[in-house]
C-alpha cells in the first residue's frame, strides 16, 4: 500500500514557509493564476527583491514553478509537486484573494511586463 502522507519534518517546513502571510497569500493567488514578479510588487507594495525572495523560498520547496517569457519570469503553483495535495488542503480553507486578483488583472492590462 502506497503511503501518500508526507514526512513530519517536511510538513513542518511547509507550514513554517506558509506561516508568512505574504507567502500564504501568494500561494492562494498562484493556485489559480500565473503571475509575474512585477504584479506582486504592486499588489503587496513590496520591493522586487523582497518579492523575489518570497518566491525563491516557495520555489526551493518545490511549491511554485517559473516560466520565462522573454525577459519576464512568471510563477504558478507546481501542481505536480508531491506536497501539492497537502498545500491544496490548506489553500482551500482560505478566503479568496479577489481584491488582489482584481488588482493583478488591472495591472496586466496596463503593464508592459505582463
Amino acid at each position: 500500500m502506497h503511503n501518500t502522507a508526507i514526512e513530519l519534518d517536511r510538513a513542518a517546513m511547509i507550514l513554517k514557509l506558509l506561516g508568512d502571510k505574504t507567502r500564504l497569500s501568494m500561494m492562494k493567488i498562484l493556485d489559480g493564476e500565473t503571475c509575474c514578479v512585477c504584479e506582486f510588487v504592486e499588489v503587496f507594495q513590496m520591493s522586487q527583491p523582497a518579492i523575489s525572495q518570497h518566491l525563491r523560498k516557495l520555489k526551493d520547496m518545490g511549491l511554485v514553478q517559473e516560466e520565462k517569457k522573454g525577459q519576464w519570469v512568471y510563477y504558478s503553483t507546481r501542481k505536480t509537486s508531491e506536497y501539492y495535495p497537502f498545500v491544496k488542503q490548506i489553500l482551500d480553507q482560505l478566503p479568496a484573494q479577489e481584491e488582489k486578483l482584481e488588482e493583478i488583472k488591472k495591472l496586466s492590462i496596463r503593464n508592459s511586463c505582463c
